[in-house]
């Protein structure tokens, strides 16, 4: 316990994979300001963590996916921790530990997509993808098992080095030619003492313009 906050606490789990995303949280500062920071995967599950059912994330980190290879179906168990005031975290739960397989999904050939449900690469890969804003609605709905979804804690820099605020977002590292995307409404970003700046996808065409013509930048 520390100046009245409670302290985080070890917990078992065990879930079915129902989702597996790239696990960033993203800088916000008025209008023209918007970096992404990669650090892991999230994994979506659905079944038993701390003596409680149902749906849970579970932060994972990039050596652990490619050790484990983590596939929509997979069923596994392990130990973490509760996430306790971790803003740049959207997990129930990370430090993720003890991981053991009970069993695995099917390997089929990979889906032509959209949604795209292939093995995720390296978080190198959506760090050069770069990410475009995307229709909460539709990460829900229509792009909840692609592997270039993404769901991201959000800290905005509302009064510069004193006062910050946070939130989620969803974004997608997918091919800017895919039929389901849909970026959604522009997004406000306040600020202090100001109007809020409006983020209406400009920012997208600069945190992707290092792809290639054709999108073919993905190396595995």
């Amino acid at each position: 316990m520390t100046n009245g906050e409670p302290s985080s606490v070890r917990i078992h789990w065990q879930g079915r994979i129902e989702s597996v995303q790239c696990r960033a949280w993203v800088w916000r500062y008025k209008m023209d300001n918007r970096t992404h920071h990669h650090i892991g995967f999230n994994l979506f599950l659905n079944g038993e963590a701390d003596g409680r059912d149902g749906k849970f994330i579970l932060a994972v980190s990039e050596t652990q996916h490619c050790k484990l290879q983590f596939r929509i179906g997979d069923e596994f168990k392990g130990t973490a921790w509760v996430c306790v005031n971790a803003k740049h975290d959207i997990a129930d739960y990370y430090r993720a530990g003890n991981l053991r397989a009970l069993s695995r999904a099917a390997e089929v050939p990979a889906a032509e997509g959209p949604p795209y449900t292939e093995l995720l690469p390296r978080v190198a890969v959506f760090e050069r993808r770069g990410a475009r804003m995307l229709n909460a609605t539709h990460w829900r709905k229509r792009c909840f098992t692609c592997m270039w979804a993404n769901k991201s804690a959000v800290e905005i820099e509302y009064k510069f080095g004193k006062v910050k605020r946070y939130r989620n977002e969803t974004f997608c590292y997918g091919p800017r030619s895919c039929p389901l995307y849909h970026m959604g409404p522009p997004r406000r970003v306040p600020y202090f003492d100001s109007y809020p700046s409006i983020d209406e996808g400009w920012m997208d065409g600069l945190c992707t313009a290092q792809r290639d013509a054709d999108d073919s930048d993905d190396e595995m």
